[in-house]
């Protein structure tokens, strides 16, 4: 009797080219060989000039009780978000899923936020980037507020980057205390067509006044990948002497315009 065969992962292409369009993939269970199409009716979408940094959220950053990466261990965060649920149900990470995420991460489209404690990884999130967009796809904590801080950090490196459009798929009670709406089909399409860029580097971002912007600290010119918002970030805060706790920093820039 021959096992069964694991279908090879999604065509980087076709994923994108679907994130491109408003729709993402999903499986019923981690080893279901299949993937479905979602295209929401009704979109989650985190404001990224509206994120709600609480008193108590940026008391922590400013604590630094994480040390806080980008693309430091995808893999890991990934496996640790398809892990088992809190409630018992099953992910909607499949194995091919998580393949093709990976492979998207290889090809520089995917990345990661990570929070460590006494080097132990205890909590991140992943998602795609392109353009002036990034999709959050999921995240994980394994104590309390590490994925409230892989947020902020988030949050604090996409703006720095010049992204306009943080699209958090579904909305959930957690993402709405930290100031996630949700929107219609409609909205979300043309604030995703604001947010490409054209050929000439600048897209239809500029003066589209939908209101999603980097507000203070935005690219004027082309986006910077997560990876390099996340640098600048991060030179950001050595030049405010700051090196040393840029959670500090982090909370500076987000209390100030939440």
């Amino acid at each position: 009797m021959h096992a069964p065969v694991t279908p090879p992962p999604i065509d980087s292409d076709l994923l994108l080219l679907a994130y491109r369009s408003g729709i993402f993939p999903m499986a019923d269970t981690r080893s279901d060989p299949d993937v479905f199409w979602v295209e929401p009716r009704r979109r989650g979408i985190l404001p990224l000039d509206g994120f709600h940094c609480s008193h108590s959220l940026a008391k922590v950053l400013r604590r630094g009780i994480f040390a806080v990466t980008c693309n430091a261990a995808f893999g890991e965060v990934i496996e640790a978000c398809a892990g088992p649920r809190r409630d018992g149900g099953d992910t909607w990470i499949s194995d091919r899923i998580e393949a093709s995420y990976r492979a998207l991460h290889a090809e520089g489209h995917a990345h990661s936020v990570e929070c460590w404690q006494d080097g132990r990884l205890v909590g991140g999130l992943y998602g795609v980037g392109f353009d002036r967009v990034f999709c959050g796809e999921s995240m994980f904590s394994r104590v309390p507020d590490a994925s409230k801080v892989a947020l902020a950090w988030l949050v604090a490196a996409l703006r720095r980057g010049g992204t306009r459009l943080l699209d958090c798929q579904f909305i959930t009670p957690h993402l709405a205390t930290m100031g996630a709406v949700e929107i219609d089909e409609a909205d979300y399409l043309e604030r995703l067509r604001a947010a490409q860029v054209s050929t000439d580097g600048l897209g239809a971002a500029e003066g589209d006044g939908l209101g999603d912007g980097a507000a203070e600290g935005f690219a004027a010119g082309a986006p910077l990948a997560l990876p390099d918002g996340f640098a600048a970030l991060l030179a950001d805060a050595a030049g405010a002497g700051l090196s040393s706790s840029p959670g500090n920093f982090i909370a500076q820039s987000l209390t100030q315009t939440s």
